[in-house]
């Protein structure tokens, strides 16, 4: 459809891609741009995008996202706009020989001119880290540190967000799950929520995560958005501790999909499994199909954050063979974090091809975002029509779903088959407590 500044534009979803796309939207002129999200709380406190800290890396073997990644660090370098939320310590990559994604990822940093070094040896990877920190180093180990990158507080970036597109002029309402798309001649006019309000829209833009498939079965995006849980675990430590492992960069595995970072303000450290998740498959009300439905915090409480005993073991044992001292620490929490899996980990940027008056902005795969101050310009783009052709391809609703097994967006460990989420097998208190060393 064609927009204009009058428009009502209205964005279901206030996470990544819908604040992202609400705030380009104001800035090219857009006047009538409301936000409306499920949680009565913001920023939602199951949503991927509500967390302590993300990676910042411009590190992919397919060039396109590390151009747009370090557009993305440039801008969440400006403090006068994102504030402290952003945090330049490095990324470190182990390298493994014959693994061509973090090789090609390698090189698209140093030619799109990254401040890469490379760690050619175990001593040269002992340094980048403080020399008082306790390092588990192979003896064949190699790597490169990339100082272009870091992490940043995920949830204060959201907040940031947030209070920029209300400063613009948009409104955000929380507390507002929507049960219906309405449509007038198969094009959506509106949307019902479950308080039986409705809002009225030329335009609407589904920016809901890792619930689009379940909460829109009408749309049959099953095959193109799934919802895959992944297991985050963190570590309080004291504040000495904290001072100690603060200079670390974040370290992050291709191979094993193993990820950690620095301590937080709050002297939390978390760590996380990026891999192929868990799917938790419920049965559609309506259509009574199994989808995979986000289970968290706010649909069964504390149970919610729960995750499989099996993942957790993978989690110590992985931060063993880095930090040693510190896999001998209780873990202080857990959580599912839900991505929203498309089958090649591009994203879902555009019209819904049967309805003109619906664009899709989703499926962030797990790396979205890093993009937080650049992604909702592409969703402006798709808006308007000005999305170069190989770009609208890409992101494209309906696409041919191929899988992405030679990693070309994601490493190879991302396209492993999800296994089933089973309650019985999820941790427990006692989970959390190191395994005894015997005398």
């Amino acid at each position: 459809m064609t927009v204009h500044a009058e428009s009502r534009i209205l964005i279901v979803g206030a996470g990544c891609f819908g604040l992202s796309s609400a705030y380009h939207l104001l800035k090219r002129g857009y006047k009538n741009v409301t936000v409306i999200d499920r949680s009565a709380v913001l920023p939602a406190p199951d949503a991927a995008s509500t967390d302590i800290n993300k990676i910042v890396r411009s590190s992919y073997p397919d060039i396109f996202y590390t151009r747009l990644a370090r557009e993305a660090i440039d801008a969440w370098k400006n403090q006068e706009e994102w504030g402290d939320a952003y945090h330049e310590s490095g990324v470190y990559c182990p390298l493994k020989v014959g693994e061509l994604y973090t090789d090609k990822a390698y090189e698209n940093d140093v030619t799109l001119g990254a401040r890469i070094e490379h760690i050619g040896d175990a001593d040269a990877v002992r340094k980048v880290f403080p020399p008082s920190v306790t390092i588990h180093v192979p003896d064949n180990a190699r790597g490169y540190l990339n100082r272009d990158g870091g992490w940043a507080f995920a949830a204060q970036g959201i907040q940031t967000l947030m209070d920029r597109v209300t400063a613009s002029g948009g409104h955000i309402i929380p507390g507002k799950p929507i049960i219906d798309l309405l449509k007038t001649d198969g094009k959506t006019t509106s949307v019902r929520c479950e308080d039986g309000t409705t809002y009225d829209a030329d335009l609407v833009v589904l920016s809901v995560g890792s619930w689009t498939a379940s909460a829109f079965p009408e749309l049959h995006l099953q095959g193109q958005c799934l919802a895959t849980g992944q297991c985050v675990a963190t570590i309080q430590l004291t504040p000495e501790e904290g001072d100690l492992y603060r200079d670390c960069p974040v370290f992050l595995n291709f191979h094993t999909g193993f990820y950690m970072f620095p301590p937080n303000r709050d002297n939390v450290v978390k760590l996380a499994i990026h891999d192929g998740g868990y799917t938790h498959m419920l049965a559609d009300a309506r259509t009574k199909k199994p989808v995979s439905t986000p289970r968290t915090v706010a649909s069964h409480g504390a149970d919610g954050l729960r995750i499989p005993k099996a993942a957790l073991q993978k989690l110590r044992t992985e931060l063993a063979q880095v930090y040693p001292e510190l896999a001998r620490k209780p873990f202080a929490g857990t959580r599912l974090c839900w991505y929203t899996d498309s089958s090649d980990d591009n994203w879902l940027i555009g019209y819904h091809p049967q309805d003109p008056n619906l664009v899709l902005a989703t499926a962030g795969s797990g790396h979205a975002f890093k993009f937080l101050p650049v992604i909702g310009r592409l969703v402006a783009d798709a808006i308007e029509g000005t999305l170069p052709p190989d770009v609208a391809n890409r992101f494209a609703v309906g696409r041919p779903q191929v899988t992405g097994k030679d990693g070309v967006v994601e490493p190879e460990i991302r396209y492993h088959p999800p296994e089933k989420l089973v309650e019985e097998q999820l941790c427990t208190p006692e989970d959390l407590q190191p395994v005894p060393v015997s005398a």
